[in-house]
C-alpha cells in the first residue's frame, strides 16, 4: 500500500512537470527550460520547506518535515521526477547560462539520491537532527511582522516532538563524535525557545491567550529536545560507526559537493605540492626578518623551526579577549575604504553587515562565519557570527588569540566579510538565475573568500599602513602564507583522515608543526574533521581554480584585462561551480 502510494505520487509529479514542459511546445529550448526550472524551484520548496525558509521563501514557514521513511520516499520521488524531466531537454541546444543550471539541477537531484541511498548519514549522524537554527531564523530576521512570524513559529513547533521521535527511530550505530555534537548543539539551541522567544513575545501585539499558547507549546518543544539529548546520552552503542567516511563514499561526496575539474585525489596531491611551496616562501621571509626581531641570535638550521619561532614572535601581537568582537567590528570600515580607494570591486552600501556573537546553536564547529539572507529575502540582515571567548581559561584564550593575532585577524575579516563571503553572497543574491542562487557551490563560495585574501595583499593591503598602502609588509605576507597554509592543509587533513586513516597524532603534527597552528586551533580542527566530510576541501580547491582562471585570462586578454571587471563578472554568475564559470568567462573573452 505504502509503495503504491509513493509510485502514484511520483507519477503525479512527473505528469505535472511534463505538462508544464509541453505547454511551451513550439517555444525555444531555452524558453521551455526556463519554464521548467521555475516550476522545479517551486516544487523544491514544497519538499524542503526548511531550506525554503533559509533562502527567504516563506510560504512554508509553518511546516516542519518529520524525518521518517515517508519524507525520504517523497524526496526520492521528487528526484526521480526531476531527473526524468531533464532527459526531455537536449543540453547542447541550451544557452551557456542554462547549461550551467541544467548541470546544477542534475547534480542536486543525484546528490540527494546518493545521500539517502548510499551515504545514509540520517542513520549515523544524530547532529543532523536539530530544529533550533531554523526557529532562530524565524525570530531573528525581520522578513515579516513579528506577529505573523510568531504564529508560524507556533504552528511549526507542534511537529517538534514527532520530529525528534522520528530522529531517534532512524539512528543506528551512530558515531561517537556526531552523538556528542548533537547533544552539545541541541542543548545550546534551547536558548531559542527559553530566551529568544520570550524577547520576541515582548515586542508583539498578540493577545494574552495566543502568547500563553505559544509559551506552553515552547515548553513541550524544549522537553522534546531535552528528551532527545538524554536518549542520546543513554544510548547503548556497542558498535559505533567510524566517523571516517572511507574512500569510496568520500570520492563520491567530493564529486557531488565540490563539482571540481579535479578528482579528490588530484586536489590532494596539488595541496601537498602547494604546502612545500609555501614552506619555501615562508623561510625566505623569515630569513629577511630574523635580524629585525632576533638581532644577532643565530637562526635555527631547521627551516620549520625557524619559521615557527618567527611566527610565534609575531603572534604575540593580538587583541585582548574581551575586545575580540569589537576589534572585528572596527576593521570592517577600514577594509571597505581600502577596496573603494583601490577600485577593486563595487560593494553595495545598502546591504549592511551586522557583527554579532555566535548563536549557541551554531557552537562547536567553527569560530567565525557569515549568515546571509537568501535570494527571496534580499533585504534581510547579513550576520558576521563571531565565537565568544567567555568562560575560557586564560591559557586556552591566549592560544586562540595568538592564532587570530593582529595580522591573521585582518585576513580572517577579508575572508569572512569584505571582500570575501559577505561581498560574494550579496552578488549571488543579485544573480538573474535563481538556480545558481539557491544551489550555491561551496568550493566557489569558499574559494572566492580564500582568493580575496591573496588579492588584497597583492594590491598592497596592510592595516598598519592605511588605505593608501602600496605594499604589504613582510610580516603581513608571512602571516598570510601561514593562513593560506591552513586552507591547504585543510585538504590534506580531510582527505588523509577520511580515506587514509590518519591518526590524531599525525594530524596534530601536520597542523601544529607543519602548518604552525596553535594547539587550541589544531584541536578544534580535529573536532571539525571528525564531524564533517569534504567541506574542508572547499577552500583550497576553489581558490586554486579561481586563481588559475584569473591568471589564464590575464595572459589571454593582455593589456585589456581589468581586475575590477574580472571580479564583478566572475561574481555575476552566482555561486556556480568554478569549472562552469570558467567556461562562460573564457567564451566571453573571445
Amino acid at each position: 500500500m505504502k509503495r503504491n502510494s509513493i509510485i502514484f505520487l511520483a507519477l503525479i509529479l512527473l505528469s505535472y512537470m511534463n505538462t508544464a514542459i509541453a505547454k511551451t511546445t513550439g517555444a525555444s529550448d531555452d524558453a521551455r527550460f526556463n519554464a521548467f526550472k521555475e516550476r522545479w524551484a517551486l516544487d523544491l520548496w514544497a519538499v524542503y520547506p526548511g531550506w525554503a525558509s533559509s533562502v527567504g521563501y516563506h510560504k512554508y514557514d509553518s511546516k516542519l518535515v518529520i524525518p521518517d521513511d515517508k519524507s525520504r520516499a517523497r524526496e526520492l520521488a521528487f528526484c526521480k521526477t526531476g531527473l526524468d524531466s531533464l532527459k526531455k531537454f537536449t543540453i547542447s541546444a541550451l544557452s551557456d547560462a542554462n547549461k550551467t543550471d541544467y548541470h546544477l539541477i542534475e547534480n542536486q537531484l543525484k546528490s540527494a539520491e546518493w545521500g539517502i541511498q548510499q551515504q545514509k548519514a540520517y542513520q549515523w549522524d544524530p547532529s543532523g537532527y536539530n530544529v533550533c537554527s531554523s526557529f532562530a531564523d524565524m525570530l531573528g530576521n525581520d522578513y515579516a511582522p513579528v506577529d505573523e512570524r510568531l504564529r508560524n513559529f507556533y504552528i511549526r513547533m507542534d511537529a517538534i516532538p514527532a520530529y525528534y521521535k522520528a530522529a531517534a527511530s532512524n539512528i543506528k550505530d551512530p558515531t561517537a563524535e556526531h552523538t556528542a555534537l548533537a547533544i552539545e548543539q541541541n542543548l545550546g539551541g534551547i536558548s531559542v525557545f527559553e530566551q529568544d522567544l520570550p524577547e520576541a513575545l515582548g515586542k508583539c501585539h498578540l493577545d494574552k491567550a495566543e502568547q500563553d499558547a505559544i509559551t506552553a507549546r515552547a515548553k513541550v518543544a524544549v522537553a522534546a529536545i531535552k528528551a532527545y539529548t538524554e536518549w542520546l546520552k543513554g544510548l547503548k552503542n556497542d558498535h559505533p560507526r567510524s566517523f571516517r567516511l572511507g574512500k569510496e563514499l568520500y570520492d563520491a561526496k567530493f564529486a557531488y559537493d565540490i563539482q571540481s575539474g579535479y578528482t579528490a585525489e588530484e586536489i590532494y596531491h596539488k595541496a601537498l605540492q602547494h604546502k612545500d611551496d609555501l614552506h619555501k616562501q615562508m623561510y625566505e621571509i623569515t630569513t629577511q626578518l630574523w635580524p629585525k626581531y632576533f638581532s644577532a641570535a643565530p637562526m635555527p638550521t631547521d627551516h620549520l623551526t625557524a619559521i615557527r619561532q618567527m611566527i610565534d614572535t609575531l603572534s604575540r601581537k593580538h587583541v585582548e579577549a574581551d575586545s575580540f568582537q569589537a576589534a572585528i567590528s572596527a576593521q570592517i570600515p577600514v577594509l571597505e575604504a581600502f577596496i573603494k580607494n583601490k577600485d577593486l570591486i563595487y560593494i553595495d552600501p545598502s546591504k549592511p553587515l551586522v557583527v554579532r556573537k555566535e548563536p549557541a546553536y551554531m557552537a562547536g564547529v567553527a569560530g567565525a562565519s557569515i549568515t546571509s539572507p537568501g535570494p527571496y529575502d534580499k533585504n534581510g540582515n547579513t550576520y558576521y557570527n563571531v565565537g565568544s571567548l567567555s568562560g575560557w581559561d586564560k591559557q586556552k584564550a591566549e592560544s586562540y588569540l595568538r592564532e587570530y593575532n593582529h595580522y591573521i585577524l585582518q585576513i580572517l575579516n577579508i575572508h569572512e566579510a569584505i571582500p570575501g563571503h559577505y561581498t560574494q553572497l550579496v552578488y549571488a543574491n543579485r544573480s538573474p538565475s535563481i538556480i545558481k542562487a539557491i544551489l550555491g557551490n561551496n568550493a566557489m563560495i569558499e574559494g572566492w573568500a580564500v582568493y580575496t585574501e591573496r588579492m588584497m595583499l597583492e594590491n598592497g593591503y596592510d592595516g598598519d599602513q592605511g588605505i593608501n598602502s602600496t605594499h604589504a609588509s613582510p610580516e603581513m605576507w608571512l602571516m598570510y602564507y601561514k593562513w593560506n597554509l591552513r586552507s591547504t592543509c585543510n585538504t590534506i587533513l580531510d582527505y588523509s583522515v577520511h580515506t587514509k586513516n590518519m591518526s590524531k597524532e599525525d594530524a596534530m603534527d601536520l597542523l601544529v608543526r607543519q602548518a604552525f597552528q596553535q594547539q587550541a586551533e589544531a584541536e578544534g580542527k580535529w573536532k571539525r574533521v571528525s564531524v564533517t566530510q569534504v567541506q574542508l576541501d572547499c577552500y583550497f580547491t576553489g581558490y586554486t581554480e579561481i586563481y588559475d582562471l584569473r591568471q589564464q585570462l590575464k595572459v589571454k586578454m593582455g593589456s585589456s584585462f581589468n581586475l575590477k571587471q574580472f571580479h564583478e563578472k566572475f561574481l555575476s554568475y552566482g555561486s556556480a561551480p568554478v569549472k562552469y564559470i570558467k567556461e562562460l568567462m573564457l567564451s566571453d573573452s573571445k
